[in-house]
């Protein structure tokens, strides 16, 4: 599976599921499950390494600003819901600058927008499904210890709003 495919599949499950990651995490599944176990794994293996590239704190702070704080849960479920967002919401977040999420993001319900943890899932259940075993470890390197960049003040507001000034202004005022 190349990397267009990768997309095609998540943007169809998304368009499908009507923007619920909850929803769209099941239709991906079913999608994989029309594949054969090497193609889930190929998903996977993309999936886990867009994963591991928005382990960054620009990107945190951009969800921090989102959901009204994030831990470092939180910030694992909107990194797998940013990567169900799509190619251009995530390349456009983590290429241009996480701000820019201010102008990618259509809407933005923080009761379900923000958290996918279900789509980080769906590769190892449809794998499961389709074997009956555990899905091996995809030979990815882990995500670093520590997010890449500098590390964000997220209780210093006025930084919050220097940093991410698009954000800020249409989700904080």
């Amino acid at each position: 599976m190349d990397e267009t495919e990768f997309w095609e599949l998540v943007d169809a499950s998304r368009e499908a599921a009507e923007g619920d990651p909850e929803e769209q995490a099941d239709l991906l599944v079913e999608r994989l499950l029309g594949l054969d176990p090497e193609s889930v794994l190929d998903f996977a293996r993309h999936f886990e390494s867009r994963y591991n590239r928005a382990y960054r704190w620009d990107l945190w702070g951009a969800a921090w600003l989102l959901l009204d704080g994030a831990s470092d849960d939180a910030f694992d479920f909107f990194r797998c819901w940013l990567i169900g967002q799509g190619r251009e919401v995530f390349e456009g977040a983590l290429h241009g600058d996480p701000d820019s999420l201010a102008d990618l993001l259509d809407d933005f319900d923080e009761e379900i927008d923000g958290d996918g943890e279900e789509l980080g899932y769906a590769a190892d259940e449809a794998y499961e499904q389709l074997t009956g075993d555990v899905a091996p470890d995809l030979g990815i390197p882990p995500a670093p210890a520590e997010p890449e960049g500098t590390p964000v003040d997220f209780e210093n507001e006025a930084a919050l709003a220097e940093r991410y000034p698009r954000l800020w202004q249409r989700f904080k005022e």
